[in-house]
Parts: structure tokens; sequence; C-alpha cells
């Protein structure tokens, strides 16, 4: 193992770190220059912030100056995806730490107590936060969200946008000179079963994933503009909805604006997010046929709107409650935003919300835990089980019915016209069934963490446990759309963080880290 390399690598990428965190802190800086309270201290905590990551990253620089570039074989690139993820988070999470200790107790000018900045007291929380930002999951701890300066709430929003192909594809596009280990690396981090390289050098495949993904990100900021939110709410909103991450800089989230177009626009976009970023590239080469032909996509858009029309049937006639505490009576026809809206969020693992689906009908909420478990497409910015494994392990399934009353046919199974070896079917049952087990453990030890904190009930626990395994955000319960995280005992967070991690790196990459074998030489 050459710890030297990676040590190396791990501090190049606190450097990048350190430079995304100097746009929120220039940002913070010019709301400070014109006196916007609680900006000083956002400039501060976001000052010490970019200080450590690029103190950590000279320092590992010069400890790990001697590594031998070429040694980038699949364990130090497994190594390297783990650490980078976990302590990337520790160094995201610096600003709200440091937020916390400094934030007054009092606002300017009133004898209010100010208590956003409490919400930052724990390192845990902190943890969780800047965690659950990376991973696109858009779990929160925070109860009063616009209590916070915007410098702040622009680097919470700005974690789900690195996070969103991947801080590592990042680190692949500006440091070329990974060659063969950056490949390894790649395929690491690139999420789904298959990993194809748009074009044949991974550096120039990296830099194609982030043009489209800048592009997508561009479309969306001036559709919300022009659709009338302020450029600050529009770029937030677009980090965490091309991103499917979630947060929002408001307390009611997207239910906010109360506006059927901003509903509809980030609807559409994050359906873009959670498409398979290869097939932009196809259709960028005019391979027009080839990209609605993909079986993945069609299955999802076909069970995303097969979703969408049973919730409208279910809500149909009934009143829902918007985000923003109203009431509203909704016909067949008034459920089409909210239902398309709410299934699109949840199946793309997004986790915006415009309603309390909390006090949905017991059938809906059957129907958006099944999109939560099914999510997005592979090679998209979602988490979930992903689509193609969907149908993969469909087909094994079929198949083995098959050869009950059949048993000498031998069929070869293919999606996309391309064969399903098997290595690749186990792989993904494999990968479904642990998945899975892991959802079910965290439900158990979640309430087992939780002793001697707040009372929680199995259903809480389990979907708490399945939206940040799966990257959703929210769950149901009191992990509601309109609820937060804040209660869960430190442990309880800290095991959430890991199932966080696990589900954006795909389990494998860091289960395989707790094999004894990993760290010997044979």
């Amino acid at each position: 193992m050459n710890f030297r390399y990676l040590i190396r690598q791990v501090g190049m990428l606190s450097l990048v770190v350190a430079i995304a965190m100097l746009v929120p802190l220039a940002y913070s800086a010019l709301q400070a220059r014109q006196g916007v309270p609680l900006e000083t201290e956002a400039l501060t905590a976001l000052g010490i912030g970019t200080g450590a990551a690029i103190l950590v990253g000279l320092i590992l620089i010069l400890a790990g100056r001697r590594g031998d570039i070429e040694s980038m074989g699949r364990r130090e690139a497994l190594l390297l995806v783990a650490i980078s993820w976990i302590g990337g988070s520790a160094l995201a999470a610096v600003p709200f730490y440091t937020f916390g200790l400094i934030a007054p107790d009092t606002l300017p000018d009133s004898s209010e107590p100010y208590t956003a900045g409490t919400q930052f007291h724990s390192l845990a929380n902190c943890y969780f936060e800047a965690v659950s930002g990376l991973t696109t999951t858009g779990a929160t701890i925070l109860s009063d969200i616009q209590g916070l300066p915007r410098g702040l709430l622009l680097w919470r929003s700005l974690t789900h946008w690195l996070g969103g192909v991947g801080i590592v594809v990042l680190f692949v596009a500006v440091l070329p000179m990974l060659g063969i280990g950056g490949k390894k690396l790649f395929q690491i981090e690139s999420a789904g079963p298959q990993q194809q390289g748009v074009r044949p050098r991974i550096s120039e495949t990296a830099r194609v994933l982030w043009i489209i993904y800048c592009t997508l990100t561009l479309a969306n900021i001036i559709s919300l503009k022009l659709a009338g939110l302020d450029w600050f709410n529009a770029v937030c909103h677009t980090f965490g909805t091309v991103a499917t991450g979630g947060f929002s800089p408001l307390n009611a989230s997207v239910g906010h604006y109360r506006s059927p177009l901003v509903d509809w626009i980030t609807i559409g976009f994050m359906v873009l997010g959670a498409v398979n970023f290869g097939l932009y590239y196809r259709l960028v080469n005019r391979q027009f046929a080839s990209v609605w032909k993909d079986t993945e996509l069609r299955v999802f858009l076909a069970i995303l709107i097969g979703a969408t029309l049973l919730i409208m049937i279910a809500l149909g006639g009934s009143t829902l409650f918007a985000t923003t505490g109203d009431e509203q009576p909704v016909d067949f026809v008034g459920a089409a935003t909210p239902a398309a809206f709410q299934a699109t969020s949840l199946m793309t693992t997004t986790g915006f919300a415009t309603y309390d689906f909390n006090r949905w009908p017991f059938f809906t909420d059957a129907i958006l835990l099944g999109l939560m478990l099914l999510g997005g497409c592979a090679g998209s910015t979602t988490g979930g089980l992903k689509i193609i494994r969907i149908i993969v392990a469909a087909k094994v399934v079929w198949n083995e019915i098959e050869r009950v009353f059949r048993p000498n046919v031998v069929r070869t199974l293919r999606v996309n016209g391309s064969p399903i070896d098997e290595p690749m079917r186990l792989a993904v049952v494999g990968y479904v069934l642990l998945l899975l087990t892991l959802f079910a453990f965290g439900s158990v030890a979640i309430i087992v963490l939780q002793a001697g904190g707040q009372e929680i009930d199995f259903v809480s626990a389990a979907t708490a446990s399945l939206a940040c395994l799966f990257n959703v955000g929210p769950g149901l319960h009191s992990v509601g759309p309109m609820e937060n995280f804040d209660f869960f005992t430190p442990a309880a967070k800290l095991l959430l963080s890991l199932w966080m991690i696990l589900g954006r790196l795909e389990v494998f990459a860091v289960i395989v880290l707790f094999h004894p074998r990993f760290w010997t030489n044979d």
C-alpha cells in the first residue's frame, strides 16, 4: 500500500475543498461589507474553514511528497475514495462548528435571543450536516434554516453541488496527472453496475461530465431567476436540484414560493439530474435513437409517470397541507403538481418538499417509500438501488422462475442488447441484498442508539435508516418533510452519517476496508 501517495492526494483534495470554500467566503465578505447581520461571523467561520483546509492540504502534501505517483492500484483507489469522503466531510464541517462557537446570543438592535447558531454547537450535528451535503442526501439537523447567515447557507448548498458528480471526479478532472490510477479512482467513484467512460481518456471523461453538469446548473439558475427567484435563492435551489440533494435556504423548502411554475422547473431539472450523464454525451453526438432506446431511461420514466398518476388518484378530493402551513383542497387535476413534485423529488432522492406528505394517505406513503428504494439511473447524481439494478434483478428472478418448468433452457440475459454475465448477475443481486440488510440493521441500531434520548417509533427509525442509506433526505413520522434529525443522539447521528457515505459510495467501496486481507500484500 503506497501510503505516501495516498497522503499527498488527500492533501491536494483538501486544497480543492479550500478553493471551493472561497466562493461563499467572497459572498459573505460582500454581505458583511453591506452591514448584513451575522455575515461578519459567517465570514470569520468560512475564513477559518478555508485556512484549516489549506493547512491540512499543505501538511499532507509535504508528508507524502516522496510517494510514487504511478503506484495507484485498486486498493489505493478504494482507500483514497473512502478517505476523501470521510475527510472531506470533516473539512466541510469546520465552518459550521466555528459559527456555532462565535454566533452571538442576541441579534444587533434586538433583545430577542438568537438560537439558530446553537444548532451547530454539537460536533455530531456539524459533521452530519456536512456529510449530508457532500453525499447529496439532504437530511438536516436544522430547524431554523433562515436564521443562518447567507454566506453559510451558500456553503451548505455548495457542498451539494460539489458532491453531485463527486469530489473525486472533480479531483480527476483537475489533476490528470493521476493517469491510469485516475481511471481506477473514477470507476470506483462513479455510481452503477457498469462503468463505461464516455470518452477513452478518463480525464477527458471527467471534464465532459463536468461540462454537462455545469451546463445543467446554469440552465437551472436562469430558469429559476426568470420564474421570479432572486439570484441567491436561484443558485442555492439549483445546487440542491441538479445535484439531487435537497438542501434549501428556506424553512418551507421549494413550497415557500407557492408557485406551480417554480415547482415544474424544479421537477424538470430533478429528472435531468437523475438521468445517466452518459446519455447526454450521446445527445451531443446526435445519437438520439440510442438515447430513447435506453432501457433504464424508459423504465425510469414509466415508473415515475405511473407513480404520479396513482398518487394523483389517491389525493384527488382531499385537503393538502403545504410546507408553509396553508391548507389546500385539491381535485384530481389540482393534485397533479404536488403528486408529480413529490414523486419526482423522492424517486430522484432529492428530498425537496412542497407539501407535508406525512399527512397523506397510507397508500401514497407506500408508493413514495418504494420510489425512495428505487432511486434514479446509474451514472447520475441520485442515490437508491438504481433502476438498472432493478432491471437486472428482475430479469434474473424471471429467468429462475422459467428454469423451474424449463430446466434445459439456457437463456442469455440482455440489457440494451448487451449480455449480462454470471458475475454481473451475482454482483447486482448481492448488492441489493446487502443494501436491504444494512437498511434493516440500521433500523434496529438507531432505536438502540437512541436509548436515553428522545423516544422514537419504528417507522421513524426505519425511514431514517432508509433516507440516509439511500441518500434521500426526509423520511416519515419524526423525520418527515416538516421535521429534522436534530433530536437523534450523537451516536445515532454518527451511524446515519456512515450510512450516507456507504450509500453514496455504493457500500462495497467502504465495507471492503474492513476485510483483513485488504491490508495485506497477498
